[in-house]
């Protein structure tokens, strides 16, 4: 799902001293309907740009809702003869794992809703509380499961898989994958707005530093925090740049779509930040925050230990606020 929350990648570079220079070796480009942007230091110059553009394929082609012919887009439109890779089973069991943990308001099966109101490859519907509630029997994670020969099995042949909000940062974690392989230990990698860290700027001898959008700013340029990010993932949600407005009635439909109610959420959130070891965990709880009530998100970033988080979000009276988990506070430059 793209995402409300956009990262401006501060890269402070100064001189590097001789005994040890290390290149910016970057990859910048298009994928995913966004833009990526991947910078590795090294002791020399490097090039991975068809390492990474083959992981950019190989999910598009596992999980993309918008190529006819990838494996999901086959099984959305009933095939339950396709195998599904390694890459799909990852994500399949990292959501199930998310679903449970966030009591359904994670649901990679919203996908024809997300459709019905206009914000997928599918066609968009005139919905009123009749149709919505007919959509719903074909919402919910537990009405599907992988098979033991790597098939899909759905209740429902009309059930409609759509990753899109976990699958981008999958990708990054597989594309920190590529340079782990390849011996990297210094890089940033930031696709549509997701991010993952290594080590450090090497040039600036400090973490990665990276700014957090302003969410109630007209400009994307305005940064509402900036932290440092070193060794882990962070991901972001937030409805107030993906909208799409009604031409006819000027009503405002958010992208968030409430998996309990199957109807779009314009809720009190603005916008959602989300630490954790992989992007995909990162993205898919950035997701179901959006989603669930502010309570319930604070409480599951207090309770699971792998995650921090960061919530703006406006009070009873109106008033913007802010919940921030320790460990986040920790990251943040010049926190009080």
């Amino acid at each position: 799902m793209g995402k409300g929350v956009f990262f401006i990648v501060l890269i402070l570079f100064m001189g590097c001293t001789p005994k040890q220079k290390a290149y910016d070796n970057r990859a910048i480009g298009e994928a995913f309907g966004t833009s990526y942007s991947i910078i590795y230091l090294a002791d020399r110059e490097l090039d991975f740009q068809t390492a990474f553009d083959s992981v950019f394929n190989a999910v598009n082609q596992s999980m993309s809702t918008y190529w006819p012919n990838s494996d999901i887009s086959k099984i959305n439109q009933g095939d339950s003869t396709v195998v599904v890779d390694a890459m799909f089973q990852e994500v399949f069991t990292v959501s199930a794992d998310i679903f449970k943990k966030t009591k359904g308001y994670f649901d990679p099966t919203v996908g024809t809703l997300v459709n019905a109101w206009g914000f997928g490859p599918g066609t968009r519907m005139e919905l009123d509380s009749t149709r919505v509630d007919s959509l719903m029997q074909f919402v919910g994670f537990e009405k599907v499961r992988l098979k033991h020969d790597n098939t899909i099995d759905k209740r429902y042949p009309t059930v409609y898989f759509d990753f899109n909000a976990v699958a981008k940062g999958y990708a990054v974690d597989r594309l920190a994958l590529v340079l782990d392989q390849k011996g990297l230990t210094d890089y940033l990698i930031e696709v549509g707005g997701e991010l993952r860290a290594r080590g450090t700027n090497l040039r600036k001898r400090k973490k990665w530093l990276v700014g957090i959008d302003d969410p109630q700013a007209p400009d994307e340029l305005d940064r509402k925090k900036l932290i440092t990010l070193g060794d882990r993932a962070l991901a972001s949600s937030g409805n107030y740049r993906k909208y799409r407005v009604d031409p006819t009635t000027g009503r405002k439909y958010v992208h968030t779509i409430d998996p309990k109610t199957g109807y779009t959420k314009n809720s009190s959130t603005l916008s959602v930040t989300v630490l954790a070891n992989t992007c995909a965990e990162a993205d898919a709880y950035a997701t179901a925050f959006m989603a669930m009530p502010l309570n319930m998100a604070q409480e599951i970033l207090m309770d699971e230990m792998d995650l921090e988080g960061y919530v703006v979000y406006l009070d009873d009276k109106g008033h913007t606020q802010e919940f921030m988990t320790p460990g986040f506070k920790a990251t943040v430059l010049n926190a009080q």
